[in-house]
């Protein structure tokens, strides 16, 4: 005898029993709510974007139908397209760095060595402070005549610098302050990606008299990749969308020489007050973002 027919009731073919109703109907006082927070947090405000994005809305005026006029506007902004440059120069560079100094880190701390506990705890504080926070503290270090950097340069016979103050390096010096934040991030990824290796290929290749170097490149590294791959997505997005740091600092300055697509949105929004053309850039700027993240899952997915 079935199971159904034990109950006394019959499962309708490509349907639930009735236990099955039952459960689902316990489930919705928790699934509704939850669903309300969701559109109101994230569906929302993209609807809203895409409405605003083909209208135009200055911040004390009305709303008149625009269509595609502010996506058109793209194509001929100027602004809009050295900002997209800013945007991937300042990721290429804030991305690299972390990573090849992560992953170097991460060999250092995965030898024993003396102290290596409290020298761990050293290397993560950087990525514990709030990113504002962190940046009025370089924004004093910077400063051309009062800052300790350009001191410490002075000190050592080296000319001073103009840092966030100078067109020509105010990109570098914020990847120099994105890069002491956020390297040990990619430490920890990685660092636990090597604590979770078998050693047996290691002793085999001690055997066969390998070096330090060649069973890091075809052991360790082959092996962690996958992890690489992680810190790497997790970098990569948090670099295209990094805004407080640079805010803080330069405040796309000087002149418009660290305005990133973040920074001239926020400015197109609340400086200019012309919502409709900034719904339009936060689009465009949301398929820029989904198309790196695509090709970098896509990476992702082939390492494992």
């Amino acid at each position: 005898m079935s199971v159904s027919a034990r109950m006394g009731e019959s499962a309708p073919a490509g349907g639930l029993g009735l236990r099955g109703r039952n459960y689902a109907r316990q489930y919705w006082p928790f699934v509704v709510p939850a669903g309300f927070i969701v559109a109101a947090v994230i569906v929302f405000p993209w609807v809203f974007t895409l409405y605003m994005s083909v209208h135009e809305w200055h911040i004390g005026g009305g709303v008149t139908w625009a269509g595609l006029a502010n996506y058109q506007r793209l194509l001929t902004d100027d602004r809009f397209q050295y900002a997209v440059l800013r945007t991937l120069y300042f990721t290429s560079l804030a991305v690299l760095l972390p990573m090849v100094l992560g992953i170097a880190a991460a060999v250092c701390f995965h030898r024993n060595f003396p102290l290596r506990g409290i020298a761990r705890t050293i290397f993560i504080l950087p990525m514990m402070a709030t990113p504002v926070a962190i940046a009025l503290v370089w924004t004093m270090m910077f400063h051309p005549q009062l800052g300790v950097l350009n001191y410490l340069l002075t000190s050592v016979g080296l000319p001073p610098s103009s840092w966030s103050y100078d067109a020509s390096t105010v990109i570098p010096t914020l990847v120099l302050v994105e890069t002491w934040q956020w390297t040990p991030l990619v430490m920890l990824i990685v660092l636990g990606g090597l604590a979770s290796l078998p050693t047996d290929p290691y002793e085999a290749a001690r055997l066969d008299g390998a070096s330090g170097w060649q069973m890091f490149r075809h052991i360790s590294l082959p092996l962690v990749w996958p992890h690489i791959i992680v810190a790497l997505v997790i970098r990569t997005i948090d670099a295209l969308k990094a805004f407080d740091l640079i805010f803080v600092i330069s405040n796309g300055g000087p002149g418009t020489a660290s305005e990133t697509l973040n920074i001239y949105l926020y400015l197109e929004a609340f400086s200019f007050y012309d919502m409709g053309y900034a719904s339009a850039l936060v689009v465009v700027f949301f398929v820029i973002i989904l198309l790196i993240s695509l090709v970098l899952f896509g990476m992702r997915q082939r390492a494992y």
